[in-house]
């Protein structure tokens, strides 16, 4: 018994350790998942829907702790690295990076001044977006929902699930729709 559970464990962690996320040279977490673009949302917006996938655009920071426990924790979690990989066309921002990005409504800013144009102040920060962005909208603006900071593993699954499910469109608020998945889990 004892040697079926430690191959099991063994099992688990390397699951998890497949999905682990490597640092990158600016610091950030690199998942397999993440999309290298030019970053410009518009067209990302448009591959992801060639795709036939939602777009969510990831705002961290080097150093950033609750950056690494999502990307240590609950990321690697094989049902959601899974989900994301098939859901999700994933852009990583860097919180105080250089690198230009251009906004739905045109603008374009250095990452930096765009998380501070979007208002971003925490990181983790999650940006969910609809298949299509309204003309003039900024990506603050058009987002559908918003993850900001680090969630455990049922939370996450939930949000990308209600996201891809297009809870935000119907009566049910994502906290209850939460309560009632996790509740349908735990049975």
């Amino acid at each position: 018994m004892k040697k079926l559970m430690t191959a099991g464990f063994a099992l688990i962690a390397m699951t998890v350790w497949a999905n682990a996320a490597t640092l990158g040279d600016d610091g950030l977490h690199k998942a397999p998942w993440m999309r290298d673009t030019f970053k410009d949302l518009s067209e990302d917006l448009e591959e992801a829907n060639a795709e036939s996938k939602r777009l969510m655009v990831i705002i961290e920071q080097r150093g950033c702790i609750y950056c690494k426990k999502m990307h240590e924790e609950v990321f690697p979690v094989e049902e959601i690295a899974t989900y994301i990989d098939e859901n999700y066309f994933v852009v990583q921002i860097n919180m105080f990076g250089d690198v230009e990005v251009t906004d739905f409504d045109g603008e374009v800013l250095p990452e930096k001044d765009m998380v501070k144009k979007w208002g971003a102040l925490f990181t983790p920060m999650i940006l969910f977006f609809p298949e299509d962005v309204a003309d003039g909208l900024s990506a603050s603006q058009a987002a559908v929902a918003t993850m900001p900071g680090a969630f455990g593993r049922h939370t996450t699954f939930n949000m990308l699930n209600w996201v891809v499910e297009k809870g935000y469109n119907g009566d049910e608020p994502f906290q209850k729709y939460h309560a009632r998945k996790f509740e349908e889990q735990s049975k």
